[in-house]
């Protein structure tokens, strides 16, 4: 039998400890980077040396049921929508349950990988080793590297990220300020609702460039989980569906004094929340425009008005980035990386991008499903198209999942969760056949193991 190929994941957040989980199972080698000194990524809140994105007050917006692992359910005493502490207490069972802990390489970072001729990653550790790897997967997340728009003019009050945000007192005490925030996505939503509490801002704004829709997190008393439609539904019907629930649920936005949204509700990554329309209803939030100029204490409005303004908060999104990697091998363009099947890099085999979409309804679970499949591959049990095939794929997988969204950095990576498992499952069963008839099997494997001459390159030279 052939030697197992070893693999390098990058991350101990949920992707990459459920992609270790797969590898694992299925007896493949690999070495599992974290690093910081504790699993969760970014729902890992104040974890000392991680970027992660929560606010002390964060819950999920999917529903326990939908963002649990298949392989480990979530407890029946959690609440439909966790808080972020139970669900890093469930990630930290996860890991124990299945005995990962040990296998992961705390306070490492991996600080630069780059692919030889001959397929295999020479990666490097901030530890200054460089160790090779037959495969790579790219298990970093997308919510650490904050997205903030610039605007003409200069202002003299407190500007953060929502990255940074972590409670109304804390980087920067805001009760009692006029407080702008920026973007109407599910941070947006929190913040702003958060802070519009009167005992906290003496005024809170939101500046939206456009309307959206704001989906209730109830709807006859059960999460709707952001209004996924199952695989088989035609999508024409799901759109009717759709709107006739959000209508039905929270009725039209200028009803509560926001901008009617110029798209369907189908059309673009929902905002969901059980408050925002509640306090925009009572007069605790001002809805304004797009920012034209920043002025000293004030802002300028494209429709003119101006505002004082003590602090802005941009709830404005990430930058989708790896810095371990070349432009060459991770080539971003505002956003977007084709990707097949949203994973591999056509010509890139031996490189997996774990988790690298923006799935309605669930994004926790996704590199679970991938990782099954990619352990697989890693056996023989699934050969991939030429390449050739792998780019038109993604030129029509893209258009069928993202088509009907507006333009905007925001949908550069949708995906219906319950399609794509439908998809990738006719795609694993067409690759099945492939692996038979190019000769896949225990005597030669789509990923040959070539990386094991030794712990690092002087052995391999040697």
């Amino acid at each position: 039998m052939t030697a197992l190929p070893k693999s390098c994941i990058i991350g101990a957040g949920c992707s990459g400890f459920t992609t270790a989980k797969a590898l694992q199972d299925r007896g493949l080698p690999f070495d599992l980077f974290e690093a910081t000194g504790a699993i969760g990524g970014t729902w890992n809140y104040n974890n000392p040396g991680s970027a992660s994105a929560c606010y002390q007050s964060l819950h999920i917006d999917t529903s326990k049921t939908r963002m649990q692992f298949a392989d480990y359910p979530i407890p029946d005493s959690f609440p439909d929508y966790p808080h972020h502490a139970q669900i890093l207490q469930y990630f930290n069972d996860y890991v124990d349950h299945f005995k990962l802990r040990e296998k992961i390489t705390f306070n490492t970072r991996v600080e630069r990988a780059a692919r030889r001729a001959d397929g295999v990653w020479e990666v490097t550790l901030s530890t200054g080793e460089t160790r090779l790897y037959d495969a790579l997967f790219v298990c970093n997340g997308h919510h650490w590297d904050p997205n903030t728009p610039s605007f003409p003019g200069t202002f003299d009050g407190i500007e953060i990220h929502s990255h940074a945000y972590r409670t109304p007192f804390e980087p920067y005490n805001l009760v009692g300020k006029n407080v702008l925030v920026v973007g109407m996505g599910n941070s947006a939503m929190d913040i702003a609702s958060e802070l519009a509490q009167k005992p906290i801002a003496k005024k809170l704004m939101v500046a939206a460039r456009r309307g959206v829709w704001i989906f209730p997190k109830y709807i006859n008393g059960h999460p709707p989980d952001k209004g996924a439609a199952p695989s088989w539904m035609p999508q024409w019907l799901m759109r009717i569906i759709m709107k006739r629930m959000v209508i039905k649920a929270v009725g039209h936005m200028k009803n509560y004094g926001l901008p009617e949204p110029a798209h369907h509700p189908a059309d673009a990554h929902p905002s969901v929340s059980g408050e925002f329309l509640t306090r925009a209803g009572c007069g605790d939030v001002t809805i304004k425009p797009n920012i034209a100029e920043k002025a000293g204490k004030q802002v300028k409005f494209t429709d003119g008005s101006v505002e004082d303004v003590d602090a802005i908060i941009y709830a404005t999104g990430y930058n989708i980035t790896f810095p371990f990697l070349s432009q060459d091998t991770a080539p971003v363009v505002d956003n977007h990386i084709g990707l097949f099947k949203r994973i591999w890099r056509p010509g890139i085999p031996n490189l997996f991008f774990m988790a690298l979409a923006q799935p309605l309804p669930t994004l926790v679970n996704l590199a679970e499903r991938q990782a099954k499949w990619l352990a697989g591959f890693l056996l023989g049990e699934y050969a991939l198209p030429s390449v050739e095939e792998m780019e038109k794929v993604i030129v029509s997988d893209e258009e069928a999942a993202m088509g009907r969204y507006y333009k905007s950095r925001r949908h550069t990576m949708q995906i219906n969760f319950d399609k794509y498992c439908a998809d990738t499952e006719m795609e694993r069963q067409r690759g099945r056949a492939r692996a038979v008839a190019a000769g896949y099997g225990k005597d030669k494997l789509p990923i040959p193991a070539l990386a094991e001459a030794g712990p690092g390159i002087e052995a391999r030279a040697a």
